[in-house]
């Protein structure tokens, strides 16, 4: 019989759109699951905790003594903390790279058997998108410091609230003419969180524990446009769809930022530019014995539940 420290995971970003996810999917397969997070008010709204195997506990990714608190005692431990936009001392910097290193160095020091860490597909450390570039650093940075992390790196995620498909969806509705993002020509594979959170759950249930990166994406690769047309028909909607050069996009986003809750921000414009596609070499869904769901299928249910 396992012991409880052989089925601890601790979830640090585990009350965000991934994350909670996660802490559901880990609860199903068994495992004590701790909610490590700066606000554990929002986790208990978010679980409730009548169930004695899930936890929250107070923690703060910028903070050592903090982290290693959390992980006292634990098995495993996954890193769902992300940044999408730049506020204060919160950068993709401190947020990507320093905060995941910090993770992963405390993960090592308190022994934890295994790491999961979210990053993205196409996380470069090469790349001239400051956000993309320091994805990729994170990664360095982490297996640098927690050899046998495991990697993982969905494509853009979809789901019922998520800030994509819901996002399109609201647009398509309202503007009978849809700006596209340059000529729509960016290929996507969404896919979907909960598939995605299931994926590492599973992963994180493995016996062999090595380093691995998996790479997700759902089961149909699409172009911008023809992601935009499939939503729309899905919905009964028959916008009209008119490319705008990015150059405009960026410049668009610049003024947003400075609003409180930015519609757009530039690092979403650079995604959108570099294609967010699955590589047949890498690891993924099937590898884990899912079969991942189709935009089709759950925007149905999102257009039901509407």
């Amino acid at each position: 019989m396992a012991t409880m420290h052989e089925r601890s995971i601790v979830v640090f970003g585990g009350t965000g759109f991934l994350g909670r996810r996660v802490v559901w999917r880990l609860r199903k397969a068994g495992f004590f699951v701790r909610i490590a997070s700066r606000h554990p008010d929002r986790a208990h709204r978010l679980f409730g905790f009548d169930d004695p195997q899930l936890r929250s506990v107070e923690a703060n990714i910028h903070d050592e003594q903090s982290i290693a608190d959390a992980l006292a005692g634990a098995y495993g431990v996954v890193n769902a903390v992300s940044l999408y936009v730049e506020h204060g001392r919160e950068t993709f910097h401190s947020v990507h790279v320093e905060a995941a290193q910090r993770l992963a160095d405390q993960a090592r020091r308190a022994q934890v058997e295994q790491l999961a860490h979210v990053s993205g597909i196409g996380s470069d450390a090469g790349s001239p998108s400051l956000y993309i570039r320091k994805r990729g650093e994170g990664e360095l940075a982490v297996r640098a410091s927690f050899a046998d992390t495991i990697l993982i790196r969905p494509a853009v995620m979809f789901g019922p609230d998520d800030s994509f498909l819901t996002s399109i969806l609201k647009l398509l509705g309202r503007l009978p003419i849809y700006p596209m993002f340059g000529r729509g020509r960016t290929r996507l594979q969404p896919a979907y969180v909960e598939d995605v959170a299931e994926a590492i759950a599973r992963a994180l249930d493995r016996k062999d524990v090595n380093a691995i990166t998996f790479e997700f994406g759902g089961p149909r690769v699409y172009s911008y446009e023809e992601l935009l047309r499939v939503i729309a028909h899905e919905a009964s909607l028959k916008p009209m769809f008119v490319p705008v050069p990015f150059a405009v996009w960026r410049t668009l986003a610049w003024f947003a930022e400075m609003l409180p809750s930015p519609p757009i921000t530039r690092n979403q414009v650079e995604l959108m530019q570099v294609d967010t596609v699955w590589s047949p070499e890498m690891p993924g869904f099937e590898d884990l014995g899912i079969s991942p769901h189709s935009v089709e299928e759950i925007l149905q249910e999102i257009l039901r539940d509407q």
